[in-house]
Parts: C-alpha cells; sequence; structure tokens
C-alpha cells in the first residue's frame, strides 16, 4: 500500500477513481494516525471520527457503483475551528465560545461535503484568528513542522500542521491578514487567499467579516485548485500547460523588504531566480499606494475586531490570553469617523495600486519576512512577542488591504514562501501562473 500521508489529494482522489485506493480505508488511516501522534492533540482541536467514516463509506459506494462526485470525492480534508460543524464544538480557538456546539454546517463544509470531502476533524488555531503567530496558550500552541520549539504560524495554525505532519491530506483556514499563507509558508505548502466576498462565510466564526477569506493549505497547486472549485461551486481551472514564458512579474520594492531576516530573502531571491530561467520578465517598482495603505490597517482591522467581539471579551477578559485581549481592546481607541475615512481612503489606494500593477501578470514578494518564532521565548520576553508579531503579517497584510487573490509557494528554503498576487477575483489565473511558478520552483 502506498503511504497516503506522502501524497497529494488530487493524486488520492485518481487512486480512488482508478479502483486502488478505498476511501474507507483511507479515512482509516488518517484517523488511526492522528489517533497515535504524539503531537496529534496540539494540531487537532477535536476528530469527527463518526462522521468520517460514515462519508468515507458513502464514497466508498460512490466509487463501487461509478458515480463519484469528482476528483476529490472520498479525500480526507480537516477543518479549522472556526467552521460550524453540525453537533460538534466549534470554539475559534477562545474559552469565550467553551462548548459552543452549533446545529449546522458553514456553508463551505456543506459543499465540501456535497462533493464527497470526508471531514477528519477540527484544527486548532490562534485565539479568535487575531494573530499571524499561531501561539496560543488558551487551548494549543501546533508546532512547526521545520522547528519543534517554533510556531507553526496563525491563525491556520492547525491546519497547516495537520497537513505538514501527515495528519491530514489536505485543510481548510481562513485568512484576514495573513492566516492561509503565513502558517502554509512556515511549513513548506501551497497556501491560497482567496478574493474577499468570493467564498460564503456562512457558518464561520468572524474576525473581520470585510477582510475575512476562506482558503486552502495543501501540499501543491493542483490540489489548491481542485479545492478551491469545490468551495467555489465552478470547475477547476485547466492548469496544463502553464508557463511562466513571456510573463511579467513585478517585485513590490516597499516596505515588504525593510527589516527582513537573511534565510527569507535568500528564499526569495532563489525564488526569483527560478521564474527568470523560467523565461519570466523580472521588474521591480514601490507602489506608494501600499506604504500609504499600512497606515490603515490597526484602524480598520482593530476597529471591526473589536465592534464584534466586545460584548463576548468584556463579559469575560479574563478568559482571554492578554496579548490577544489587548489587540483586540485596541480598536476601542479610535472613532467612528477614522474608520469611515480610513475604508474611503483604501478604497482610493486600492484602485491606485490596480492602476500601477495593470501591465503585470502578478505581484511578487516574500511571503514573511522573518522565520517562525520559538513559542517559549515568545510568552517570556515581551520585546521578542512585539516584534515578531509586527512583522510576521506584514507582507501578507498587503494582500488583504489591497483586496487581491494571493498564493505562497515554498521556496525550497525551508519556512520561507514566495506570494504571487493578482487583481481581486482572478483566482484561475493566479492559480494557473502558480502551477508554472511550482514548476519552476521544482
Amino acid at each position: 500500500m502506498a503511504d497516503f500521508k506522502d501524497m497529494s489529494m488530487c493524486d488520492l482522489g485518481r487512486g480512488i477513481g482508478a479502483g486502488d485506493i478505498d476511501p474507507r480505508d483511507l479515512a482509516a488511516d488518517f484517523l488511526d494516525r492522528a489517533a497515535s501522534h504524539p503531537l496529534s492533540s496540539r494540531i487537532y482541536a477535536r476528530m469527527m471520527v463518526d462522521r468520517a467514516l460514515a462519508e468515507a463509506e458513502a464514497a466508498a459506494l460512490r466509487a463501487q457503483n461509478g458515480v463519484r462526485r469528482g476528483l476529490l470525492d472520498g479525500v480526507p480534508v480537516s477543518w479549522k475551528d472556526h467552521f460550524d460543524t453540525a453537533g460538534v464544538a466549534t470554539e475559534a480557538g477562545t474559552a469565550l465560545l467553551k462548548d459552543r456546539i452549533p446545529s449546522r454546517d458553514a456553508e463551505m463544509v456543506r459543499r465540501g461535503a456535497q462533493a464527497g470531502l470526508v471531514a477528519l476533524g477540527k484544527t486548532h488555531m490562534s485565539e479568535l484568528a487575531f494573530s499571524g503567530l499561531g501561539l496560543n496558550p488558551i487551548t494549543a500552541t501546533p508546532p512547526c513542522v521545520n522547528d519543534m520549539e517554533a510556531v507553526s504560524g496563525g491563525s491556520s495554525s492547525g491546519a497547516a500542521a495537520s497537513v505538514a505532519f501527515g495528519l491530514a491530506p489536505g485543510a481548510i483556514g481562513s485568512d484576514t491578514g495573513g492566516s492561509v499563507r503565513i502558517p502554509s509558508a512556515w511549513n513548506d505548502l501551497v497556501g491560497l487567499k482567496t478574493t474577499a466576498g468570493r467564498l460564503s462565510l456562512e457558518g464561520v466564526v468572524p474576525l473581520a467579516a470585510a477582510f475575512d477569506t476562506v482558503g486552502p493549505l495543501v501540499k501543491t497547486v493542483e490540489d489548491a485548485a481542485a479545492l478551491f472549485a469545490i468551495l467555489d461551486g465552478t470547475s477547476a481551472p485547466d492548469l496544463k500547460g502553464a508557463t511562466l514564458k513571456g510573463k511579467r512579474l513585478l517585485i513590490l520594492d516597499s516596505v515588504v523588504f525593510d527589516d527582513i531576516r537573511d534565510a527569507p530573502l535568500a528564499g526569495f531571491d532563489a525564488a526569483v531566480a527560478k521564474f527568470k530561467d523560467a523565461g519570466a520578465e523580472i521588474h521591480r517598482a514601490r507602489v506608494s499606494a501600499v506604504e500609504a495603505a499600512m497606515d490603515l490597517s490597526g484602524i480598520l482591522f482593530t476597529v471591526e475586531a473589536y465592534a464584534e467581539w466586545r460584548e463576548y471579551i468584556e463579559a469575560n477578559p479574563g478568559a482571554m490570553f492578554p496579548r490577544i485581549l489587548e489587540r483586540f481592546r485596541a480598536g476601542q481607541t479610535f472613532s467612528g469617523v477614522d474608520f469611515v475615512a480610513g475604508w474611503k481612503r483604501l478604497a482610493h489606494l486600492r484602485a491606485e495600486y490596480l492602476k500601477a500593477t495593470v501591465g503585470y501578470d502578478a505581484v511578487i514578494l516574500p511571503t514573511a519576512p522573518i522565520l517562525p518564532p520559538h513559542a517559549d521565548r515568545l510568552m517570556t520576553d515581551a520585546e521578542y512577542y512585539v516584534t515578531e508579531n509586527l512583522l510576521a503579517l506584514r507582507n501578507t497584510r498587503v494582500g488583504n488591504l489591497m483586496g487581491l487573490a494571493a498564493l505562497t509557494l515554498p521556496t525550497g528554503v525551508p519556512s520561507c514562501g514566495v506570494i504571487l498576487q493578482t487583481p481581486p477575483n482572478t483566482e484561475a489565473q493566479l492559480l494557473r501562473l502558480g502551477a508554472a511558478a511550482e514548476a519552476a520552483l521544482a
């Protein structure tokens, strides 16, 4: 039998279609792996064994009868613990929502089930999704696959770890300021940030709804494309024949390189060299709208997040990790005028950004300027926490502020990724370009 944990989701799906893999064996393998893995309790908040076995049984019957629902019918996934799952607790990494049990699945979970995805369990995450580090002393802090003493990146921390440690073939997470792309990069995975508003947030515990997005964390661009198609209710983009030859890529020569560490810069430079070798035209330019937008993030993210959670937080503030509590409460320091003016300003900056980058197939930048920080030091060194927390999401936040689609790919340097970002609602083009970039990086 092949080692399922090393196979991509699409390869597993093809194995099911060829009759070489039984979905029941596949689900049992990952459930057993999770049950026996020494790190499982730091990665999964809870398993959904009965549901997984039932969904695998149904997928096996469809395969036997030649009525599979698609390529990924019968392939398991993990779900970040802020997607509602009927009858199973959804707590979003916080004691404020302890024992919260939804009565129905989130829309994205329903779409996954309709396509035949097998739900393995719910993965740990940063508290209420409000941190890019993945540090969560309230529930659990998943480890990084490249450094067991380091955090895995947040807020989709357990999602990335479930795939990187072989406890799920793929995962579904969310990205408000980088929460799919940072854990994907730090665990050498592919992560897709979709356009805000593209995929349904119904049944997803919110952080800042105007920026919240849903996206996959997986091993390959093909897997990302297949999962995106399921969640989007569309056909998967055709990746065959994708090439970088003649593609114009713009290096975002701006704040994203400030204070960058040696390894992330080396990974990015190596990726750029490979893109150039594959025939891409590489250009560099500053886009002034990016720097201006960065100044707005403290207003727009924190005000909406605190407005969403103020009643829960102030009813029981002692239940929260103090660092996260402090970040939420920052939202009360701004006025309504600040917030409305900020959004008005951001709309103009988004238009400026798109105008400045219209002649390029994608804008590229390092996914993170730092490597994953060490968890124990984050808990004991206040200055280290502040520095690393501010840097963790800085580069990824560009895509959220500008309202873009974005894809992170591993560069070959451990825990260092490269982002390709394109205009809103261009996921199909982005994924095709990502497949070409992935081939060049290989």
